[in-house]
């Protein structure tokens, strides 16, 4: 079978020419659209599903809210397994599905089955799903460099301006904001005062939540012309809520002011992020998509803020804590030296112990073509360019180059052979 097939590719010697061009294109076509990553993506194929209830405890949690998640997601097609946790405030549900399932059919059905489940949760609490990223996903840190402004004002840069713009760059899930302060509006209510109006908490909470509100009218024809009529509610400033009425006491009324004080201030924090002990800063991680290449979407987010630099205020500028293309691109860098290393001691070895140039030849064409058909394999199977498979190559390209020496070597000494035999046998 080997030698036949070997005698059809020295008699077709063209056709043989001409399907390593076309490997040889189809490599480089296939090199191109590759993903290039640092680490390889060894991460379940998952659908998180996150649901927030403040201020209960982690038993109402997973009786009220994780259990019947669970207990309802049992349905979908093509699930592995399906894993819940509970905490204080919140709940985790991760869906674990068949590794040859498509991730945004998963989100699909996933939905479906939350649209369900929904009427079974307390009112008020709704699921939401996870960003489609997983776990090595976090490509790229930041944080703003802003000594002349607060950390809330920061972080108001950070949620209303950068982390919006950062989030139509392609490929990117998520951008998490860290560090600061979330600015709030806090009611500091005085119970006795509470007491005294014959107030309760729930009556102030209603009452402000009421009139944070714009109230649609009706269209009002008069004199010929149309009107449109609507109260326009929403609050822009604090003075707006000390001003909110609660009740009326002797046909005057209660007002927010009246019962306690309205302050701006930071919403309740869990942790602090530090940069280098030099004190507190403000920043984001961007969360590239499932399956994207991660060299391109750091490049195209770098593009992005260098366009948000000229939008910021002066003195503002971006730092980067964490910038993944620096392995990346060693890594690239690394079978790309490789490739040279080998091509040049194949040049050296064959010319050296055999004088005959077109054999060196013969080897060093099979490097590339191989390196560029190990990455149509890569992408028929769904891999990522990343360390590992990259050294994979890298190692091949040994084992590629000591078989071409082997053979043009045994091929050379055949062929001598049976040059030197040629003239004894025709005596003979």
């Amino acid at each position: 079978m080997v030698n036949k097939l070997i005698e059809l590719s020295l008699r077709n010697r063209f056709i043989v020419l001409l399907i390593a061009v076309g490997l040889l294109v189809w490599g480089i076509y296939n090199i191109q659209r590759n993903p290039v990553d640092a680490i390889p993506d060894l991460s379940e194929n998952q659908v998180i599903v996150f649901t927030e209830w403040e201020g209960q405890s982690p038993q109402i949690m997973e009786d009220q809210v994780t259990y019947p998640l669970v207990s309802n997601l049992q349905g979908v097609p093509k699930v592995k397994n399906i894993r819940g946790t509970s905490m204080f405030g919140m709940s985790f549900v991760y869906i674990v599905f068949d590794d040859d399932v498509d991730i945004y059919w998963a989100r699909t059905r996933v939905l479906e089955k939350l649209n369900y489940a929904q009427r079974l949760l307390p009112q008020g609490v709704t699921p939401t799903l996870g960003p489609d990223g997983t776990g090595v996903g976090h490509i790229f840190w930041y944080h703003l460099d802003a000594p002349k402004m607060d950390l809330g004002e920061q972080r108001a840069l950070q949620d209303w301006y950068v982390k919006f713009a950062l989030q139509t760059v392609p490929g990117v899930a998520e951008v998490a904001s860290f560090g600061g302060f979330e600015k709030q509006y806090q009611l500091v209510i005085d119970p006795i005062k509470l007491q005294f109006y014959n107030l309760s908490m729930t009556d102030v909470m209603d009452k402000v939540r009421a009139n944070n509100n714009d109230v649609g009218g009706r269209k009002l024809e008069m004199a010929g012309m149309g009107y449109i009529i609507r109260g326009l509610g929403y609050i822009k400033n604090k003075e707006d809520i000390e001003n909110i009425a609660l009740s009326n006491n002797n046909g005057i009324p209660v007002r927010v002011k009246d019962i306690g004080t309205v302050q701006m201030g930071g919403d309740l924090r869990l942790g602090i992020f530090d940069t280098n002990g030099e004190g507190e800063a403000v920043g984001g991680i961007v969360v590239m998509r499932y399956g994207e290449n991660a060299d391109n979407v750091i490049k195209a987010v770098k593009k992005k803020m260098a366009d948000l630099q000229k939008g910021l205020p002066e003195g503002v500028s971006f730092k980067i804590d964490y910038d993944r293309s620096d392995l990346i691109e060693a890594a690239i860098a690394n079978i790309k030296n490789k490739l040279v290393e080998e091509i040049s001691i194949v040049c050296i070895i064959v010319i050296v112990f055999l004088l005959h140039w077109r054999s060196a030849l013969s080897i060093i064409i099979q490097i590339p073509i191989t390196v560029a058909v190990s990455f149509i394999l890569l992408n028929a199977f769904g891999l990522s360019s990343n360390i590992m498979s990259l050294t994979g190559v890298a190692l091949a390209i040994g084992v590629i180059v000591d078989n071409g020496i082997i053979m043009s070597e045994n091929a050379y000494r055949s062929l001598s052979e049976w040059q030197n035999s040629r003239p004894t046998n025709q005596s003979s």
